[in-house]
């Protein structure tokens, strides 16, 4: 029997290489938080939490790449890099599932501060207009 990380790592990797934001919304549950360190609270509630992922998809394009994975039953860190803006970016997502397989919780942390800049304004850009 697959665990809840091996269901969810396995539709997170689908989504991210097709880029179609539009299965995000049955893959998180209604009580969903995303964190990220572009914002300082916690984002709240399913609706929310699909429009960051899905303007993420768009912000970190065609060149994120995932390079290691550590996961747990019901959650993993995702390691990551990308380009955006022309700012080489790395960062780890954390994920976590409930028991069947939404997510509940999705932190993003990027580094270096340049690269989070980049990509603090590319995000803007994609939620706010």
């Amino acid at each position: 029997m697959s665990t809840a990380a091996e269901l969810g790592l396995e539709r997170w990797h689908q989504v991210v290489a097709s880029r179609d934001a539009s299965v995000l919304a049955g893959m998180i549950a209604p009580d969903a938080v995303f964190r990220s360190p572009a914002v300082h609270t916690p984002q709240e509630g399913r609706d929310t939490v699909v429009a960051y992922l899905s303007a993420a998809l768009v912000v970190l394009g065609p060149d994120l790449a995932y390079h290691d994975t550590w996961q747990r039953e019901n959650d993993a860190v995702l390691r990551f890099t990308t380009v955006v803006d022309g700012m080489q970016v790395e960062g780890i997502d954390l994920i976590t599932w409930d028991d069947d397989g939404m997510i509940v919780s999705f932190t993003v942390m990027i580094r270096p501060m340049k690269a989070l800049t980049a990509v603090i304004g590319a995000m803007a850009a994609q939620l706010f207009t």
